[in-house]
Parts: structure tokens; C-alpha cells; sequence
């Protein structure tokens, strides 16, 4: 139990100095510091002693694991100046959780950013950025990934978005095709313009002329003087969604338009030149399309100047858990909980699920889980009725202990040989810092590896 509030904990947070874990009468259980620079206690100076006794200078009332502990409630970024038994002087921000079994709290979490200076702490916090801080729309750093593929993505938005090429993204439904067109908007010259986005399926053609083009006064009844969204959008960007959803003869007069570079409004007259980037999306494969006679193949050649390619979430299972954490995270936020993360059998559930519905189908699933969670893990109990069935499917399927041997473990000696280059690093290395530098990952990978596979240094 403990170890998997370390493993969560590591992965939550993206800048981690030191972490401790108290029981409920404030006797240290577990302890880390990845910045031995700053804070030189060592795990086995610290192990069973009581957090007054490690931080003497705290009370009851200044230390914040212990007024967790008294109140049962989370406390975030609280500025702490620590002096240890040693007689070190530490400035921190802490971040300090419950832990509960049911309504019981059975111990704390504390984690800690380190500040070289007191005056430091003004910019610091340790939790992270809510979704869509930077403004009205996604930028580039929205988009949360740990896969090559999407950071491919992310440059390739970078480098196209100051151009006027028209751009084409190719996506199942709830890969976040929006996000990746706000993030070409905002990571142009033309951020300041507007972004319009209209999604055109399963809008009849005259009204969805009426709605890209404009109307006149008297062009039907009821009509009045409006601008269309390529008026709207002049200057910057428009998004049309699931072009393949459009009728053919309003696929035709959007051609017209862009190469044309100029609209006439429904019972106009006089035609009115536009300047706006075309940024455009499919949900099916557009070639398939081009072929079933749902998109232009005229139209697909001028929209698709650029085109991005979107993998799916079953495709990215690095991401799938990454976002899990983000969503943890975002959610605790909005929702002032303090789940640590999922435990094992939902792991599981995640790694077998297919997600048709990628990332949206994700971020709901989190969401509702929050909601009904009663410990500080999300367990198989809170998920959605379709995904329980998915649990039973796991649970009951054949040949699970087909390979007890050894030898057939795949995971397992995966594990060994890491544990080993690990072993090896450790011992032709000064400390952790050199070590983590050998294995080319970051020092709170290295700590988490090492409580993992049960490695002292």
C-alpha cells in the first residue's frame, strides 16, 4: 500500500524535491530527497523517528503532516521553513495529503519543492497547471504526451503555423483534433485574430451555406444582413470538423472560396475577399472517404497542404497513463479531492480496454470515477458499468497461467535486466545524481526504479 503512494506520487508531480510519508501518530515511514544538495538527511536517519524530532523548530500547529493528520484534509503550496536535527536550514513548499483507509486517516504524504531563496517562493507551486490556463484557447504545451509520435506532432504544429497553407487533421473521434487546431491559432502570428470553428456534420446543406458564407436581407424569408464565419474569421483561423460529414454541393463552394479567396453571402451580389488559414478535419481515413464519395478529392487536395496525422489512444499506451495522471491531477484540482491514482486492477482494465473513444472517452471515465470514489485510489467499483464487464472479462479469461514458467516471463526479465543495469550504475557511481546521468533518465525515475525493485544504495 505504501509503496504503490509512492509510485503514484512520482508520477503526479512533475517537480518533486523530497517526499515523506508519516504514519497516523507522525512517525516517519518512508522518506526521499532527490536534491541532496539542499537536504542532507539520509532514509536511515530519518526511519522511525517522529516528524518533531527530524524538524525540531516545528509544533503541532506550524508542521503541516501533522495538522493533515489532526484534520483529515489535503493542504497545498504551504511555504515551511525547516530545521533539521542536524542544524540545516531549509525553505519548502509543501504539498500535504491524507491517507485513509475508508473514513480512518491511517498516515500523510508530504511532498516538498525545495527554494534556494526565500523569495523564491512567489513563483512556486507544486501543483500543476489546470487545463487551459493560458487563455480562451489550447496552445502547444496543452497538449499532454509522452510519445514520440505526438511530439512529432507538436513540432510539426510549431513549424506550420505561421504559414497560410491550409491544414488537414486526420482523427478518431475524441483524439483531440480541436485542441490541435487552437494549438496551430495560438502558436501563429495570427493568436490575436479569431479562431472560428464550426463542426458541419449533420447540418443541412442550406443552412450550413447560410451559416459559412453569410446572408442578405430578403434572400429568404426571415433572412437578415449577417456575415458568414469566413467573414468572422478574416484575419485569422477557421476550423471545419468533420468535413466528410458535409453535403457535396457545400464542399464545392467552400473549394470556390479558398482558392478564389473571396465569399459571396446568400442573395449577395458583391463578392468580399477574405484572408483566414483553413484548418480542417476528418474523422475517418480520407482517402477511404475520397473513395465512398464523402469528400471532394478536389477539395481534399486544397485543404490537405499539411496534413496531421493523430494517432489513437490504444496505439499510445506510454500516453494512456501519462494522461491518467494529468486527469488525476486536474480533476483533484476542480473537484478538491486528493486521489493518489488507480490501483492495480484498473491498470489492468486500462491496458486491455481498445478506448473507441481515446482521449474524451478517457477524461469522462476519470471524471466519473472521481465522483464516486470513496478511497484514495480509483478501484474497479468506481468505473462505468461497460468498463466492469471489461474487468470480468479479464478476470475470467482462459490461459491467464498458461506461462508460469519463468522462463516465459517477458516482464519479468525485463525487470531483472533492469534491476541489474540499475545495480551496476549505482555501484560505479558517486550518487544518485551520476548514477541517473548513466542510465540517462531523471533522478526521481532512478528513486522510483530503485523502492520498485527493492535497491538500497
Amino acid at each position: 500500500m505504501l509503496r504503490r503512494y509512492v509510485e503514484q506520487l512520482l508520477s503526479i508531480y512533475n517537480f518533486i524535491d523530497g517526499l515523506m510519508i508519516v504514519n497516523a501518530e507522525g512517525y516517519v515511514e518512508y522518506f526521499g530527497t532527490f536534491r541532496p544538495d539542499v537536504n542532507n538527511l539520509k532514509e536511515q536517519d530519518v526511519l522511525g523517528k517522529h516528524i518533531l524530532e527530524v524538524y525540531p523548530n516545528l509544533t503541532e500547529e506550524t508542521s503541516s503532516l501533522l495538522q493533515v493528520l489532526r484534520q483529515g484534509k489535503p493542504i497545498s503550496n504551504q511555504y515551511q521553513t525547516l530545521s533539521t536535527f542536524k542544524g540545516q536550514n531549509i525553505n519548502a513548499v509543501n504539498t500535504t495529503m491524507p491517507i485513509k483507509d475508508g473514513d480512518v486517516v491511517i498516515g500523510a504524504v508530504d511532498v516538498s519543492r525545495y527554494l534556494d531563496s526565500p523569495y523564491e517562493r512567489q513563483n512556486i507551486a507544486l501543483t500543476l497547471r489546470d487545463a487551459n490556463t493560458s487563455g480562451a484557447y489550447y496552445t502547444v504545451d496543452d497538449i499532454i504526451t509522452n510519445s514520440q509520435s505526438m511530439m512529432m506532432i507538436k513540432e510539426r504544429i510549431r513549424m506550420v503555423a505561421d504559414t497560410d497553407s491550409s491544414v488537414l487533421i486526420y482523427g478518431e473521434t475524441g483524439t483531440g483534433k480541436e485542441l490541435v487546431a487552437q494549438s496551430i491559432h495560438t502558436s501563429s502570428c495570427r493568436r490575436k485574430k479569431k479562431f472560428v470553428s464550426q463542426n458541419c456534420a449533420a447540418i443541412p446543406a442550406n443552412l450550413l451555406e447560410s451559416i459559412l458564407f453569410g446572408t442578405t436581407k430578403g434572400s429568404y424569408t426571415g433572412a437578415e444582413n449577417r456575415p458568414g464565419l469566413f467573414e468572422i474569421a478574416n484575419g485569422g483561423t477557421l476550423f471545419l470538423d468533420e468535413i466528410n460529414s458535409m453535403e457535396m454541393s457545400v464542399q464545392a463552394k467552400i473549394l470556390k472560396a479558398i482558392e478564389e479567396k473571396r465569399v459571396t453571402r446568400l442573395g449577395g451580389l458583391e463578392p468580399i475577399p477574405i484572408e483566414v488559414k483553413i484548418v480542417s478535419a476528418v474523422n475517418e481515413n480520407p482517402i477511404k472517404c475520397i473513395s465512398s464519395r464523402k469528400l471532394r478529392e478536389d477539395l481534399f487536395y486544397r485543404l490537405s497542404v499539411v496534413q496531421l496525422t493523430i494517432p489513437p489512444l490504444r496505439e499510445r499506451i506510454n500516453d494512456l497513463f501519462f494522461m491518467v495522471s494529468h486527469f488525476i491531477r486536474e480533476y483533484n484540482i476542480k473537484m478538491n479531492r486528493s486521489i493518489i491514482g488507480i490501483d492495480e486492477r484498473v491498470e489492468a482494465v486500462f491496458r486491455e480496454y481498445d478506448w473507441p473513444g481515446n482521449v474524451r472517452e478517457l477524461k469522462n471515465v476519470i471524471e466519473g470515477a472521481f465522483n464516486v470514489a470513496s478511497s484514495d485510489f480509483i478501484q474497479a467499483k468506481d468505473l462505468p458499468e461497460y468498463l466492469l464487464h471489461n474487468v470480468a472479462r479479464i478476470e475470467e479469461m482462459p490461459g491467464a497461467d498458461v506461462f508460469e514458467d519463468p522462463e516465459f516471463a517477458l516482464d519479468r526479465a525485463v525487470a531483472d535486466y533492469e534491476s541489474s543495469l540499475i545495480r551496476r550504475a549505482l555501484s560505479e557511481s558517486d550518487n544518485l545524481v551520476e548514477a541517473a546521468k548513466k542510465l540517462k533518465i531523471s533522478k526521481q525515475s532512478l528513486h522510483y526504479k530503485m523502492g520498485k525493485y527493492g535497491i538500497d544504495k
